[in-house]
C-alpha cells in the first residue's frame, strides 16, 4: 500500500511511531540512570564494584549522548547533572527543620560513666542501657534533604538552627546519591539526613601535592581542606576536590516509623547512603568504653581523621524522654581522644582583654608543631589555673590542642628548670587602659570594667559585625581599630552615625570602599531578633541561646521586661545566663545603646505584631512533595503569618497540607477530623491572607 505524505492517516501514523520511539528512549534513559546509580552505590558507598571503569564509562557516555540529542529527557537527578551549575555570588541561608545540635565532650572514663548514670537517673531505670557507637569524624556536618527519593537541598550545620545552602556543591560528591535506592526499602516522602563531609588521608596528600606543584599553598589538615572545598562559590572547584561523606542520623523521615538509632543506620544503608562500617550496637556503657579503646588503637591505621567516638542511647523513645539542652542532646556524648601534644618553652606571658572584659593570660612560646599545626601562643585560662599547674615564665612545657583545636598548656616540666624561671604575678590593673581589674566572688576571671578599653571595644565591634551577628561585610578587626582610634566609634551604636566624610578621612579608605562599608552598615539594619540579641555580646549568650530567647519572647521589649523566673523558664536558660541577661538590660547605658540602634532604623524582619498575624497559634503539618514551591518556602509562609510548624499530626494540629505521595500523616489527619488542604488550597489561603 502506498502512503501519501500529507494524508491525515499518514501523519497520525508517523506521530504514533514518534511517540512509540520516544517512549522507548525514555525507558532506556531510566534504565541507564538506574544502572549508573546502582554502580555508583557499589563503588562509592560499598567499595565493591562489579564492572570495570571502561564499562561504567560506556554507560555514562550512552546516557550523555541520549540526553544531548533529547534535552527534554534531562532531569535534575540524572547522574550527568552532578556538575555544571554556574558559580554563586554568595550562599543563601537555610533553616533546619530540626536543630543540628552539637555534642557534649568527654575526655575521661569518669565523664563517660557520669553520662551513663545521669541518663539512667533521669529515665528512672536500673538496667543497662543499649548504645549505638561510631567513630567521631573530624569533618564538616551537613544536612541532605530528599523529597520522594530525590536530593533537593543540602546545607551546612551553621549555628545549628540555620546553615548555608551548598546544594550545588554537595551534588558533585559521588558518594551522595542524587536519587535514593528503592530496591529493599521505600524511602520516606521527605527525608532529612545528617552526615559528615571529610577527605581521606591519601586523597588529602595527593591534593596537597597537586597544590604545591601548581604553586598554591598546601592545606593545613584534611578538615580545613574539606570545609574550604565545600564552601567554594564555584561548584566546579568543589567537584575537583576528593570529598567524601559518612551519614549518621536523621532529622525528619515523614511517614516512616523508626524505633532505634540502629534502625536509622540500617535504613540509611538500604537507601544507598554511606554509613561508617565501624558502627556497633553495644549493651552497657562499659562496652562503649571498650569500643573507644579499640578504636583509639586503630586510629592511625584508618584512612580518615577521627578525634574520638560518638555514643548514643540506641532507643529513640528514650532519647525523646531525655530531651535536649540549649546546645546539645542529653542522650549523646562525644568521647574525645587525648589531644596531640608537643614540648616547647614559654618565652613570656601576656594578657589578652576579651570583649566581655575578661583578662586572659596567654603563653607566648617558641613555635612548635602540634597535631599538624604550628602554634606559638597557648591559653593559660586564668590566674588560678597558672597557680594550680605551677607554670612559670621560661618553663619547658607540654602543650596540646584542646579538642584538637585550641592550643593550651598541659603542664610544666619542673625537672628541666634552671632557676632562671620567673613566677607570674597577675597585675592589679588592665594592661591596656590601666583600669583596676575586678573579680567577682566565685569567678576565676579578672575583668576590666572599662567598656571603652581599646581591645575590648575592638572585639565587641568585630563580634557585632560578624557573619552570625549583624553581618557587616568589610568590618573586621583592622577597620574596627581604625574607627575606634579615630574617635568615630565609642560603642556599637555609633556605627549607625558614621558618614561618608568620616570614612574618607581615614587611611586606606577610597570612596568606593567607604561607600561599600556604609552600604553594609545600612543593610545590617534589616536583621532578625536572634541575630540582634547575639550581636549585643551578652555574657553566656551565644547564637543558640539568642535563638531560644527570640523564639520564646518574640520582641525586644518583652525580653527587656522579663524577670529572672521567666527567663529561667525557657528551656536551656539557667540561673547564670538569666542573671547575665538581667544584669545587662538593667544597665541604663546598655538600654540606651539598644534604643539608639532601633531609632536609627534597625528592624526585625522575622517579627510582626502578634495581634495582626492571621494564623496566630495555628499549627500546620506538611506531608508529601510540593510542586510549585519547596517545603521550606511553604513553612516560611506559615511562620510569616504567625502560624507554627509541627512534624507530627496530633489533636493540636489545625491544618494538614497534602502534596504528592503523602504518608501516614494523611490517614491520621482524616481519623482525627483535622482540616486537610491541598497544595492549591494552601496557596489560595496564603494569597488571600497576604
Amino acid at each position: 500500500m502506498k502512503t501519501v505524505p500529507n494524508h491525515p492517516i499518514t501523519q497520525s501514523l508517523n506521530h504514533l511511531i514518534r511517540m512509540s520511539l520516544f517512549s522507548e528512549i525514555l525507558k532506556r534513559v531510566e534504565q541507564l540512570r538506574e544502572e549508573i546509580n546502582y554502580h555508583n552505590y557499589l563503588y562509592y558507598v560499598l567499595d565493591q564494584p562489579i564492572i570495570s571503569d571502561a564499562d561504567y564509562d560506556a554507560l555514562m557516555r550512552e546516557l550523555k549522548e541520549i540526553e544531548g540529542k533529547y534535552p527534554e529527557t534531562v532531569t535534575p537527578d540524572s547522574p550527568t547533572q552532578r556538575i555544571g551549575a554556574a558559580p554563586s555570588e554568595k550562599f543563601a541561608s537555610v533553616p533546619h527543620s530540626v536543630p543540628m545540635l552539637s555534642l557534649d565532650d568527654a575526655f575521661s572514663q569518669e565523664e563517660v560513666l557520669d553520662f551513663d548514670q545521669r541518663g539512667k537517673r533521669l529515665l528512672q531505670i536500673d538496667e543497662e542501657l543499649e548504645y549505638a557507637v561510631e567513630p567521631k569524624m573530624d569533618g564538616l556536618a551537613v544536612e541532605l534533604v530528599y523529597e520522594n527519593g530525590r536530593f533537593v537541598l543540602g546545607s551546612t550545620r551553621g549555628n545549628g538552627y540555620t546553615g548555608e545552602d551548598v546544594t550545588t556543591n554537595l551534588r558533585t560528591i559521588r558518594s551522595i546519591p542524587l536519587k535514593l535506592i528503592n530496591r529493599h526499602l521505600s524511602p520516606p516522602s521527605r527525608l532529612e539526613v545528617r552526615g559528615e563531609i571529610f577527605i581521606n588521608k591519601d586523597a588529602f596528600e595527593h591534593l596537597n601535592e597537586r597544590r604545591i606543584e601548581d604553586g598554591e599553598p598546601p592545606f593545613a589538615n584534611p578538615r580545613n581542606a574539606a570545609a574550604g572545598s565545600l564552601r567554594q562559590l564555584d561548584p566546579n572547584i568543589t567537584a575537583s576536590r576528593p570529598l567524601n561523606i559518612f551519614c549518621y542520623g536523621i532529622g525528619i523521615a515523614e511517614g516512616y516509623s523508626i524505633e532505634t538509632q540502629w534502625d536509622v543506620l540500617s535504613s540509611l544503608k538500604k537507601w544507598g547512603l554511606k554509613v561508617n562500617p565501624m558502627v556497633e550496637k553495644l549493651k552497657g556503657i562499659n562496652g562503649a568504653i571498650r569500643y573507644y579503646l579499640r578504636i583509639n588503637k586503630k586510629r592511625e591505621e584508618l584512612d580518615y581523621e577521627i578525634d574520638g567516638i560518638v555514643i548514643k542511647i540506641n532507643n529513640l523513645g528514650l532519647q525523646k524522654r531525655l530531651g535536649t539542652k540549649a546546645k546539645s542532646p542529653r542522650w549523646a556524648l562525644a568521647y574525645k581522644f587525648e589531644a596531640a601534644q608537643a614540648i616547647t618553652r614559654i618565652i613570656e606571658i601576656q594578657l589578652s582583654v576579651g570583649r566581655t572584659g575578661a583578662v586572659t593570660p596567654i603563653a607566648l612560646m617558641k613555635p612548635v608543631k602540634v597535631g599538624g599545626v604550628v602554634v606559638s601562643r597557648a591559653t593559660l585560662h586564668n590566674e588560678d589555673e597558672i597557680r594550680r599547674k605551677d607554670v612559670r615564665i621560661g618553663d619547658w612545657i607540654i602543650v596540646r590542642r584542646a579538642g584538637d583545636v585550641i592550643p593550651e598548656v598541659v603542664r610544666p616540666l619542673p625537672e628541666r628548670r634552671t632557676g632562671e624561671e620567673r613566677v607570674f604575678v597577675m597585675p592589679q590593673t588592665c594592661p591596656v587602659c590601666a583600669s583596676e581589674l575586678r573579680r567577682k566572688p566565685g569567678e576565676a576571671a579578672w575583668r576590666c570594667p572599662n567598656p571603652k578599653c581599646f581591645p575590648r571595644l575592638v572585639k565587641q565591634l568585630t563580634h557585632f559585625a560578624s557573619k552570625g551577628a549583624m553581618d557587616i561585610d568589610g568590618l573586621g578587626p583592622k577597620v574596627a581599630e581604625q574607627l575606634i582610634s579615630a574617635g568615630l566609634v565609642r560603642n556599637i551604636a555609633d556605627l549607625y552615625s558614621i558618614k561618608l566624610s568620616d570614612l574618607l578621612s581615614l587611611d586606606r579608605f577610597a570612596e568606593k570602599s567607604a561607600r561599600n562599608l556604609l552600604s553594609a552598615i545600612e543593610s545590617s539594619k534589616k536583621t532578625t531578633l536572634a541575630r540582634f540579641f547575639y550581636a549585643l555580646g551578652l555574657r553566656h549568650v551565644g547564637d543558640v541561646t539568642a535563638q531560644l530567647l527570640s523564639d520564646h519572647f518574640g520582641s525586644m521589649k518583652v525580653l527587656v521586661d522579663a524577670g529572672d523566673e521567666e527567663l529561667k523558664s525557657v528551656e536551656g536558660i539557667g540561673p547564670e545566663v538569666a542573671s547575665s541577661i538581667r544584669s545587662w538590660f538593667g544597665d541604663n547605658h546598655n538600654l540606651g545603646l539598644v534604643r539608639r540602634m532601633l531609632d536609627a532604623g534597625t528592624k526585625f524582619t522575622d517579627l510582626h505584631e502578634k495581634k495582626s498575624l492571621p494564623l496566630k497559634d495555628k499549627v500546620f503539618v506538611f506531608t508529601g512533595g510540593l510542586s510549585s514551591l519547596t517545603r521550606e518556602q511553604a513553612k516560611n509562609i506559615v511562620r510569616d503569618l504567625g502560624g507554627q510548624i509541627a512534624s507530627t499530626v496530633g489533636r493540636k494540629t489545625d491544618y494538614v497540607v497534602v502534596g504528592e505521595g503523602p504518608g501516614s500523616k494523611l490517614q491520621k489527619a482524616v481519623k482525627l477530623g483535622i482540616h486537610i488542604l491541598s497544595e492549591e488550597e494552601f496557596l489560595a489561603l496564603a494569597k488571600k491572607i497576604y
